[in-house]
Formats: C-alpha cells, structure tokens, sequence
C-alpha cells in the first residue's frame, strides 16, 4: 500500500484504527469524516486516484486525527496533559 497516496476509505480505516485503540473502541472514524476534515481544512489532498477522488498522505491524516480529537476534547471540558516540561 502507498501510504503517500491513500483514497477516502483507506485514510479513514488508517484513522480509525488509530482512534479505536486511543478511545478503547467508543469512536469511529468514516469515510465522510475525512471528507469532512478536507472540506474544512484540516487535511489537504496529495492528489487523485483515476477516477478523480482525492488521495491523502497517512501523515496528514495522522495529525488531522490528532488536531480533530484534541478539539473535540477541549470542547467537552477535557483537557490532554501535555509534553512535561520538567526533565528528572
């Protein structure tokens, strides 16, 4: 598999998996997500199969999932512990 250049449904099986393992299964990400996530910019596509559909990168789709999944958070008052700025 080209990870530089995954459809819609590849992209979202990729951030799914990610999401599954982080949420211990209780959210899903669907093809319509990452169309969402293109349409209000938090993905850009690399490019388009043949018949025209757009492909992404898995790290661009990676760090959509990151960026959606923090805001998400924020807005229901749960905040992610950052990187410690404390060194032992």
């Amino acid at each position: 598999m080209d990870l530089d250049n995954l459809t819609t449904a590849e992209a979202a099986r990729h951030a799914d998996r990610a999401r599954q393992a982080l949420t211990a299964g209780a959210a899903h990400i669907k093809p319509a997500t990452i169309r969402q996530w293109a349409s209000r910019g938090h993905l850009t596509a690399h490019g388009l199969t043949e018949s025209g559909s757009a492909t992404y990168r898995l790290a661009d789709v990676a760090r959509a999932e990151v960026a959606t999944r923090a805001r998400a958070l924020r807005l229901v008052g749960i905040t992610q512990p950052g990187p410690s700025s404390s060194r032992a």
